[in-house]
C-alpha cells in the first residue's frame, strides 16, 4: 500500500523494549495485509532498548510503518489508545508486540468482521488462543482469572488477555478509558450495545525477550479493575440509539 492509499485496516502494536521482535513482526504484519489496504502503528512505549532504532529503519522498506512515541511511559493500554486515536482507517486491530500473536490471523478476523450478514452492531472480533504456548503457570493463572471475569462481568468471553482483536474505532473511542481497559474491551462493548464475537487464533512462543507481567502482578490490579468495571456496568443507561425529530 502507497502512503496515499486510504487504510482499510489500521494495526496497532504497543512495544516497550521489544527490539528483537518488531522487524519480524512488522514484515509479517506487511505479508498477511498484502490484499487489504492498511497501515501498521507502533507505538512505543519509553523503551530503553533500540526498539525504536529498529522501527525508524524499517520505514524506508514499509511505507505502511508509523512509528509514534510516547514522551513518558504510560503503559500498554495507553499505547493502544494512542494508536487508536492516530489512526486513519475505520476498522483497528490490536496485537501484542511480543510476537507471540500470528499477524497470519488478522485477515479472517477482518473477513469475519466485514462478512455482509454480519450483525449491524457488531463492535468486535476477539481472538481466542486455541492452544496457548506460555508456561504452565500462566497458563493456570490465565485460567482462573479469565474464569472469575467471564462470571463477575458475563462478557462472554474466553480470553481476554489475547491481544489479537479487530474492532470498530468509532466503537472504541465511545468506551470509557481507564489503565488495563485493553483486557475488558468486550464488556465495555456490550455495556455500549456493540455485539461482540470470537475466533480461535494461532499462539507462539515468544522468541527473544521476557513478558512485562506476572501472575501477581495482574492478580493485584485485576481486583480493582474488576470492580471497577462492574461498577461502571451497573451504572450504564442505554437509550438503543436515537432518531432526529
Amino acid at each position: 500500500m502507497s502512503k496515499t492509499s486510504q487504510p482499510k485496516i489500521s494495526v496497532v502494536i504497543p512495544v516497550y523494549n521489544e527490539a528483537e521482535n518488531v522487524e519480524k513482526l512488522a514484515r509479517e504484519i506487511h505479508t498477511a495485509l498484502s490484499e487489504i489496504p492498511y497501515e501498521m502503528n507502533f507505538v512505543n512505549d519509553c523503551s530503553t532498548d533500540n526498539t525504536v532504532d529498529v522501527l525508524k529503519a524499517l520505514k524506508a522498506e514499509l511505507p505502511s510503518l508509523r512509528v509514534l512515541s510516547h514522551r513518558q511511559n504510560a503503559g500498554q493500554s495507553r499505547a493502544v489508545r494512542t494508536g487508536i486515536l492516530a489512526a486513519n482507517a475505520p476498522i483497528i486491530a490490536t496485537l501484542d508486540g511480543d510476537g507471540q500473536n500470528d499477524p497470519a490471523d488478522i485477515p479472517a478476523l477482518y473477513k469475519q468482521f466485514t462478512r455482509v450478514d454480519a450483525p449491524e452492531n457488531l463492535g468486535l472480533v476477539g481472538g481466542r488462543r486455541a492452544k496457548r504456548q506460555d508456561s504452565w503457570a500462566k497458563k493456570i493463572g490465565s485460567k482462573f482469572g479469565n474464569g472469575v471475569r467471564k462470571k463477575l462481568l458475563n462478557d462472554k468471553a474466553d480470553d481476554t488477555g489475547c491481544g489479537l482483536k479487530v474492532f470498530s474505532r468509532e466503537a472504541f473511542l465511545r468506551l470509557p478509558y481507564f489503565d488495563h481497559i485493553h483486557r475488558y474491551i468486550p464488556a465495555l462493548m456490550l455495556r455500549e450495545g456493540y455485539a461482540t464475537e470470537f475466533c480461535d487464533v494461532n499462539h507462539r512462543h515468544r522468541e527473544f525477550g521476557d513478558s512485562k507481567y506476572t501472575n501477581f502482578g495482574r492478580l493485584i490490579v485485576s481486583i480493582a479493575d474488576l470492580r471497577g468495571v462492574m461498577w461502571l456496568n451497573k451504572r450504564a443507561r442505554n437509550p438503543q440509539g436515537w432518531d432526529e425529530l
